[in-house]
């Protein structure tokens, strides 16, 4: 440790509690203006030039835009079309009529289990958004029903989404990990999978039970009705269930295809480059968008002219939610631009941990001062890649796995998708804290916990 090292890490800490300060204060700056201000004071307080911090800056709004925004806006256009349509509508009805109360989150867990297979996690929820709407103001409509129904609905979501996200390949930082420790896909997707079941409960309907009578947490109003409110009944038959699930899962379908084409095809093969552009998350959403529009509007004598209306209507609600998402993605790189992963990796070199535990430590420490869980399994993995390739004793899937689940520890104001869940569902900073911040912290540690007893067992072959 330098004192160097030493600066980057409280200037990474001063900028996360003046951020909070100036949106929670009475000062209640908007939370773009308050990411986009503490932002350039990183770059100044780290010796930035003002020419790179505005590079910095554009880059960082330009990337999380580029990866998520369009993603968001396409995914807001589906969930629009299968509202009107009236599915979202009918899946709800569908799922309170066969669970009850009580079992609705753990429907809602398995949904996002198998929709956050082969999805991001910002974009899993752009897609799940609808249906969570749509069940949550259902069972809020039942006056026995205490605290807020979105927590109760959304946190098994978000769970089950962030526990594939960080554990499960095909995402890109299990298999980042795995590339860089020089493991096999399969033993840890094994791991995965079992290592997730547990902590995705955990962290989903229990904690979910748990916390959402304690919170009154309600959407902004015009979300819910872009989500939730079908339109009128023009004559016209509504598509079947069936349908309206294919048209929500299309995107889930080309992400899954291109995740297996990349396991089992050869590289230079013509079929893996056709999955993996289809299976991109952008064309991925929108083809999903085109075939929604074919299959429930045009073939059924939809209008058009109303549709390109309520598909301009959609991106209204989610405009606040890109751009503030988009000056968190500034922020993440100022910070990662600023080194301040290379001091979290002089810090951890002071540590004698078994490496199990080391590679969560670096991965959680690097994601949580970055706000960039990718930077975290990247730091980890490149670290530890020497040790691993010494220790032939060591499980390589499991260390591939622990560093997955490190990096979802304690998303927070400098990950976009903190900003992404507290904006969606109309949360205050404490009140996403309780949520997002707390369910994959719960998932983190809960995978390290899997990832010890599986190390204690024989390992897969």
């Amino acid at each position: 440790m330098t004192p160097l090292d030493t600066q980057l890490l409280l200037t990474a800490l001063v900028s996360v509690l003046l951020l909070v300060a100036l949106i929670v204060s009475r000062i209640k700056m908007h939370p773009l203006l308050a990411l986009l201000v503490v932002s350039i004071g990183v770059g100044f307080a780290t010796g930035m030039a003002p020419g790179q911090i505005v590079k910095e800056l554009g880059n960082g709004a330009g990337k999380t835009l580029g990866s998520v925004g369009v993603v968001i806006a396409l995914g807001a256009m589906l969930g629009k079309i299968l509202a009107d349509a009236g599915i979202t509508e009918q899946i709800a009805a569908a799922i309170l009529k066969h669970a009850s109360t009580r079992m609705v989150p753990w429907a809602m867990t398995l949904v996002a289990f198998i929709v956050g297979i082969p999805m991001f996690f910002e974009v899993g929820l752009v897609v799940m958004l609808p249906l969570i709407f749509s069940v949550a103001q259902k069972l809020e409509s039942q006056a026995r029903f205490k605290g807020s129904a979105y927590v109760y609905v959304g946190v098994p979501v978000i769970s089950a989404l962030a526990a594939m996200h960080g554990m499960v390949p095909p995402h890109p930082g299990p298999l980042t990990a795995i590339a860089t420790l020089k493991t096999t896909v399969g033993p840890t997707m094994l791991y995965g999978f079992l290592a997730a079941i547990p902590a995705m409960v955990l962290g989903g309907p229990l904690y979910g039970a748990f916390i959402a009578p304690r919170m009154s947490t309600k959407p902004d109003q015009g979300l819910l009705d872009q989500f939730t409110i079908a339109a009128p009944a023009t004559g016209h038959s509504r598509p079947s269930v069936a349908l309206g699930v294919l048209a929500a899962l299309l995107p889930a379908i080309l992400m899954l295809v291109h995740a297996v084409a990349e396991m089992l095809l050869p590289k230079d093969s013509a079929a893996l480059h056709a999955a993996s552009f289809l299976g991109n998350p952008l064309i991925a959403m929108l083809l999903g968008v085109l075939f929604a529009i074919v299959a429930l509007v045009l073939v059924r004598g939809g209008d058009m002219e109303k549709l390109r209306d309520a598909l301009g209507a959609s991106l209204k609600p989610i405009a606040s939610i890109i751009m503030i998402i988009a000056g968190g993605g500034a922020f993440q790189q100022m910070l990662t631009s600023a080194k301040v992963g290379d001091a979290i990796v002089h810090l951890t070199q002071q540590f004698a941990l078994p490496p199990l535990i080391l590679g969560w430590l670096i991965a959680m420490l690097l994601s949580v001062s970055t706000g960039s869980a990718t930077v975290g399994i990247v730091g980890a993995a490149g670290l530890l890649a020497p040790l691993a390739g010494a220790d032939p004793s060591l499980n390589l899937p499991l260390l591939a796995l622990s560093i997955g689940c490190g990096s979802l520890f304690f998303n927070y104001a400098n990950h976009a998708g903190f900003w992404m869940v507290k904006e969606s569902f109309g949360m205050t900073m404490g009140e996403a804290t309780k949520t997002i911040s707390v369910v994959q912290s719960i998932v983190a540690v809960v995978g390290l916990v899997m990832v010890l007893v599986f190390n204690a067992l024989a390992p897969l072959a």
